[in-house]
């Protein structure tokens, strides 16, 4: 297999892109980012594609945001960025993905956490493992969520649901995933992409313009509007991220250790 960070694949009018960094969970880094960003460029530029699966290599589809190299995107070197412009720029090649024109399969074979399960969020269709944990961990690392997080989740799941994964930070099973609406399906772990390619085989067998204009039809009639949700989302975010409990959250994770919060 390549050793390039995202690998790219096209057969039938279906584009399958991989994340390829198992040794790091497939996480947030620049890398990561740049293969997406090129990836999302040929599929915009390709009038033949009628369909695309992103997945991933080894046991997560993505771990989120990579804690050892930074929460944050756009220092110094890259002009002076505010806090929330550089929370949003953390998230900004996965966001991405809501401006491509055909739907969009989250092939989720392994575990999706935070920003990573994000990236599952912000797909049409997410076929789930039934046995990997999927979740928006971002309270328990003293953080404000990301990625519209807030804003996907009550839509998908419901309120109450989408409360109480929010306020714990917990991690639920594939399997129940799928039960309360976050995924279309949860299969075992080697059928999730098999099952990804079966729904794209059955999309790309449809006429290709009705597909495009009725997933804009079915997007700007719910009033879709995530992209603003992650902005707001990010003021908060960049606030806590300046906090000691955050320091202390993220702390503990690399640590492998329960974080001790105090409101600081």
């Amino acid at each position: 297999m390549s050793d390039a960070a995202v690998l790219y694949e096209s057969r039938k009018g279906v584009v399958e892109v991989t994340l390829n960094r198992p040794e790091n969970r497939n996480s947030m880094t620049e890398d990561v980012f740049s293969g997406l960003r090129d990836a999302l460029e040929r599929i915009r530029k390709d009038r033949e594609v009628r369909c695309v699966i992103i997945t991933g290599v080894g046991r997560s589809f993505c771990a989120g945001a990579d804690f050892k190299s930074g929460v944050q995107r756009g220092g110094d070197q890259e002009g002076y960025r505010a806090p929330n412009e550089r929370s949003m720029a953390m998230y900004e090649p996965f966001l991405g993905i809501l401006e491509i024109e055909v739907p969009v399969i989250a092939a989720m074979q392994g575990h999706a956490i935070g920003g990573g399960l994000g990236l599952g969020l912000v797909c049409d269709i997410r076929i789930a493992n039934q046995e990997a944990r999927y979740g928006a961990n971002f309270t328990r690392l003293g953080l404000h969520p990301g990625m519209a997080t807030t804003y996907f989740l009550p839509r998908l799941v419901g309120i109450p649901r989408a409360a109480e994964w929010l306020f714990t930070g917990r991690l639920v099973s594939g399997e129940e995933a799928a039960q309360a609406g976050l995924a279309n399906h949860a299969v075992a772990g080697d059928e999730v992409l098999e099952k990804g390619r079966e729904i794209a085989a059955e999309i790309a067998a449809a006429a290709p313009l009705a597909v495009r204009w009725t997933k804009r039809s079915l997007y700007r009639g719910l009033g879709w509007d995530p992209r603003s949700a992650a902005e707001l989302e990010a003021h908060a975010q960049s606030r806590t991220v300046e906090t000691e409990d955050a320091q202390e959250g993220i702390k503990a994770l690399l640590e492998k250790r329960d974080p001790v919060f105090r409101g600081r």
